[in-house]
């Protein structure tokens, strides 16, 4: 059987064979409904490219790499999978790679992308300050979005939730249904959602109670910090547990539980990031929604953009609008967004 050439693909599309390469190789941005008909021609025909040969005639590997702080929160495969799908779409690969919350090793994993001749880097940095500099020096040499977390103004684009917004939704709506003595379980650190989210607590929790922002515990995004940080704030008796991700609110709900609390009745409970585990919870979880499927969106639109401007345009960032899902650890099950889809600078 002879091999299906790009030639073909072309005739078979009704496109010209200069359209196919780039929507095949990914090189520049392509209409979607051609891009769409030359992958179905494509996949019609059987055509499979040769992609060694295409990295030496264009110096593009067709690779995006991918680091992630640690892969076993559930909140970072749900995103990979979406951000696989918008770059797939884009005829891209994703190499991935887990640092383990060690800045150090994440210096070395970017290091070793790029050794591989990525194309392009999305990043979630493991802290707000330790991952700069490294982060700096790649966006030097390709295009490089952040994701969930930032580095600072001026270092890279960078695409996350509104933390401060989300975290307003869950304080608007503890005052809502009569909650007046929160407290904070949070991330210590500088990784910016955990900072984000922690002074968003202190700044609005006050208007609750003024000594709400004293009540809180800082450990790391884990089920077992979650746990043991009950037990640090119960003797307070507060009415409320914000939590900072759902990973600590269910640490938390399972130790109030041992502790005999009535969960919503004495104290609610509240996550962020609505992970598959805050519905299966007991009671299930009020948490603040990350728009998962924008953020993949928006950060393959700012990567396509800066491989298209190069590296010496402004910095972009792009803040995406939250939803608060109120389940039964706080109430009765609603969902409530916040204003606008997103916002950017």
């Amino acid at each position: 059987m002879a091999e299906v050439t790009l030639k073909d693909v072309a005739l078979a599309s009704g496109c010209s064979i200069a359209t196919v390469s780039r929507v095949l190789a990914g090189t520049r941005p392509v209409g979607a409904e051609t891009a769409r008909t030359v992958r179905a021609a494509a996949e019609r025909l059987g055509y499979r490219p040769n992609h060694v040969a295409r990295a030496l005639r264009s110096r593009s590997t067709g690779t995006v790499g991918l680091v992630l702080p640690q892969i076993t929160n559930p909140f970072f495969p749900t995103l990979v999978r979406e951000l696989e799908h918008a770059l797939h779409a884009e005829g891209r690969a994703v190499l991935l790679a887990d640092c383990d919350d060690d800045p150090a090793t994440e210096a070395a994993r970017i290091g070793a992308l790029l050794a591989r001749q990525v194309d392009a880097l999305l990043l979630i940095p493991v802290d707000e300050r330790h991952s700069r500099e490294a982060v700096a020096a790649a966006a030097a040499q390709v295009p490089l979005v952040l994701l969930d977390r930032g580095c600072g103004p001026g270092v890279a684009d960078s695409v996350a939730v509104d933390n401060a917004a989300g975290m307003a939704l869950v304080l608007a709506h503890l005052a809502a249904t009569g909650r007046r003595r929160p407290c904070f379980i949070g991330a210590a650190g500088t990784a910016s959602a955990a900072v984000e989210r922690r002074t968003a607590y202190e700044s609005g929790a006050a208007a609750l109670d003024p000594a709400a922002p004293g009540r809180l515990a800082l450990g790391d995004f884990s089920v077992e910090w979650g746990r043991a940080a009950v037990d640090r704030l119960w003797p307070a008796r507060p009415d409320a547990v914000v939590c900072a991700n759902d990973l600590i609110a269910a640490g938390a709900l399972q130790r109030l539980r041992q502790l005999g609390a009535d969960v919503p009745g004495e104290v609610a409970v509240t996550g962020f990031d609505d992970i598959p585990l805050a519905g299966l919870a007991d009671p299930a979880l009020t948490t603040v929604r990350q728009p998962v499927a924008d953020l993949a969106a928006e950060a393959a639109r700012l990567l396509s953009r800066r491989r298209t401007d190069g590296s010496s345009g402004p910095c972009h960032t792009v803040r995406l609008a939250p939803e608060l899902v109120v389940r039964a650890s706080s109430g009765t099950a609603v969902a409530v967004a916040a204003d606008g889809p997103f916002r950017t600078s």
